[in-house]
């Protein structure tokens, strides 16, 4: 057996013993105070129910412990509980996660400390017998991994949650990089090649007189702004700074008004949703939008976003022919994953002859 760090645990005699004696010591007073607990519990029931009670004092009183000890039972089940996984601990370096408190955690810390009562008290005893105790010490972490720690439903949910806090994280974490590289793209490469071609530009217009070398200086002005414009392409694809600073509306506005197709646009998002979400959003219309307009035909298309409550729900619709379909390598796809990476739903109706309507819903944080 191990502990957590990967080493074998020392299960020597001297912990051995010196677990049992600790052990029977808190089961001893766990057994000893819960019981008397139980006792006062059913004692002011059979009070309250079973016997002739007078006076209002008296029935405030019972009623009071008769609600109050379970809760008090429960809490005292805990600290003991937590008690026997320091004793782990300090005996063999073992640590036993904690569960959370709910009834059915309080009826496993339960059972453990009535094991604890009547097995654990009584083979104090085997601590003249080394070999039995070592045996004993082993078989009592067993059964404390099984009672004092998370069960199975709540270690899957705490995968789950940690899995998705993992997933948010990366996600953020390439949400920084895109702006990163945005900016640095903005700020650097772009600044240079449109002073490169602002240079060529003046050259351009310095050489009046047909010659090779003005042939040469203007076709490299063509090139660099057609290579200036398709880097500001990219750029404002990595992640628009409009976003940032003005949101959703005015973000997809620039999307509308560089589509070759009428599109209308409605946004009404108040208040923002966190960056991520928006950003996630914008690329949806955008990839949406860039379909409408290779694929489908379409002489219009209409971009519907709406927050409502925690949710954020985003229409793309066209007149096209329709018939659009998700294939496993398809940019549906890939908006389809854009739109779980953050636990959201898309639905696509698309049926022959059109309209074709994209429906997004994500949540806003």
């Amino acid at each position: 057996m191990t502990n957590p760090s990967g080493q074998e645990t020392p299960f020597t005699t001297s912990r051995s013993v010196r677990h049992l004696v600790a052990g029977a010591a808190l089961g001893t007073l766990a057994g000893s105070l819960l019981t008397v607990m139980a006792v006062v519990w059913l004692a002011a029931v059979f009070s309250l129910f079973g016997s002739s009670t007078s006076g209002t004092t008296l029935v405030v009183t019972y009623a009071s412990a008769a609600l109050a000890l379970p809760a008090a039972v429960l809490w005292l089940a805990r600290e003991f509980a937590k008690a026997h996984r320091d004793r782990f601990r300090w005996s063999f370096g073992i640590d036993i996660p904690t569960p959370t408190l709910t009834w059915n955690s309080a009826g496993r810390y339960l059972t453990y400390h009535l094991i604890a009562l009547t097995v654990g008290v009584p083979a104090v005893a085997l601590v003249l017998v080394p070999p039995a105790a070592r045996r004993y010490a082993k078989a009592d972490v067993m059964v404390a991994r099984y009672l004092l720690a998370p069960g199975s439903y709540e270690r899957l949910a705490r995968r789950v949650e940690s899995l998705a806090q993992s997933r948010a994280d990366v996600i953020a974490a390439t949400d920084a990089e895109r702006r990163r590289i945005e900016r640095d793209l903005h700020d650097g490469i772009q600044q240079r090649l449109m002073s490169l071609a602002m240079n060529l530009g003046m050259a351009r217009e310095a050489l009046t007189e047909p010659s090779p070398a003005r042939d040469a200086i203007v076709a490299a002005h063509e090139e660099a702004v057609a290579t200036l414009a398709e880097l500001r392409q990219f750029v404002r694809g990595l992640h628009p700074a409009v976003l940032d600073d003005r949101g959703l509306d005015a973000a997809l506005s620039g999307i509308a008004a560089r589509a070759p197709i009428p599109v209308h646009v409605s946004v009404d998002v108040q208040p923002r949703c966190a960056a991520t979400v928006e950003a996630i959003a914008y690329f949806i219309v955008s990839e949406a939008l860039t379909n409408v307009v290779k694929h489908s035909s379409a002489e219009r298309a209409d971009v519907v976003v709406i927050r409502r409550d925690e949710r954020l729900y985003l229409t793309v619709s066209d007149d096209g022919c329709g018939g659009a379909v998700m294939t496993p390598d398809g940019g549906l796809t890939g908006l389809a994953r854009r739109t779980t990476s953050v636990d959201g739903t898309m639905t696509l109706q698309s049926p022959p002859g059109g309209p074709t309507i994209l429906t997004v819903e994500l949540p806003c944080a």
